[in-house]
């Protein structure tokens, strides 16, 4: 088995997998300006694989080799759909798979998935050996989770986990319920190091939730003994955020406008007619920011209906200024 987790060399830096964001089209562009060490596609519902329809295979498990090593993120409740998911994902050709064990989304949790899953333990297990068989040993398997459901339960939690074998572990700093907001609980990852480290596992241990720069980065690092974080929300913030040297905040209007300009067209050439124009917006603040008439033009490309009138009104705006 080729192992990524242990063939990079920590702190190993990750690209968050973020449903409706982190798709190949901005996996591409980070690949330009600034590549982590390692990037993670948007989850998968294992059943949506097997499904009639294959836009959910094309739009989610497509890639280039510009993206490697890339790891495919999987959630559902059904191990045999994991385990045959995971023989999939090797076909593929993916470094890689990772199972969501932490998603903190009602409709998700309502299904008992998701983060809901730390009260199945019995079915985790299958899960996680499903997806192991469905691998044959071939890449690695890790498992993404939170602190807990509704409260923390990391020594419980990761325990159970860590006796799993697995590759690497992700540890989210907050429960379920605290979604995104409240405090970071980068105390419980250092925890749950001490724990992998006491029972002598060498399951690596990735920290994630609020962080916003490399030297935020590396001083959680350093306070928590992780092998690595992972980078959600901070990639919105500056996606130059896995570059050692750059970052949005030294970039003039036109490089930002430039930046743009390029996402639009890894977009297109990416997905053409297979994806709409419209979840691009969701990108435009991370460029038309922090500069003057960036509000008003912001507000402007926001009212646009195709990446042609977006391209047309970014042009025209480069060339006034």
């Amino acid at each position: 088995m080729t192992n990524v987790w242990q063939n990079l060399k920590p702190p190993i830096f990750c690209l968050a997998p973020m449903f409706g964001a982190t798709d190949s089209a901005f996996r591409q562009l980070l690949a330009k300006i600034g590549k982590p060490d390692l990037m993670f596609t948007e989850f998968t519902n294992v059943q949506a694989i097997y499904s009639p329809d294959t836009k959910t295979l094309i739009r989610q498990l497509s890639f280039f080799k510009t993206e490697k090593p890339l790891i495919c993120q999987i959630w559902g409740l059904d191990p045999e759909l994991f385990e045959q998911a995971a023989g999939l994902i090797v076909k593929l050709g993916f470094d890689g798979v990772d199972i969501n064990l932490g998603c903190p989304e009602k409709a998700v949790i309502k299904k008992h998935a998701g983060a809901a899953l730390i009260n199945n333990k019995p079915l985790v297990k299958q899960i996680i050996q499903s997806a192991k068989i469905g691998t044959a040993g071939k890449i690695p398997v890790s498992a993404k989770i939170r602190l807990g459901l509704d409260k923390i339960e990391t020594t419980s939690w990761v325990k159970f986990l860590l006796k799993l074998n697995l590759d690497a572990l992700i540890i989210h700093c907050r429960t379920a319920k605290a979604m995104s907001s409240g405090p970071a609980h980068w105390e419980e990852i250092a925890k749950a190091v001490k724990i992998r480290n006491q029972l002598k596992i060498n399951t690596l241990i990735i920290g994630n939730g609020d962080i916003f720069s490399r030297a935020d980065a590396f001083a959680k690092i350093t306070a928590s003994g992780v092998d690595g974080v992972m980078i959600g929300r901070g990639v919105f913030k500056d996606p130059y955020i896995f570059h050692h040297h750059d970052s949005i905040t030294a970039k003039s209007p036109r490089e930002k406008l430039e930046l743009l300009l390029q996402h639009l067209s890894v977009y297109d050439k990416t997905w053409g007619s297979l994806k709409p124009y419209h979840p691009l917006k969701r990108f435009f603040k991370i460029y038309v920011n922090g500069f003057s008439g960036a509000l008003a033009l912001r507000q402007q490309l926001m009212a646009t209906a195709s990446l042609l009138q977006a391209r047309q009104l970014i042009n025209s705006y480069n060339i006034h200024r």
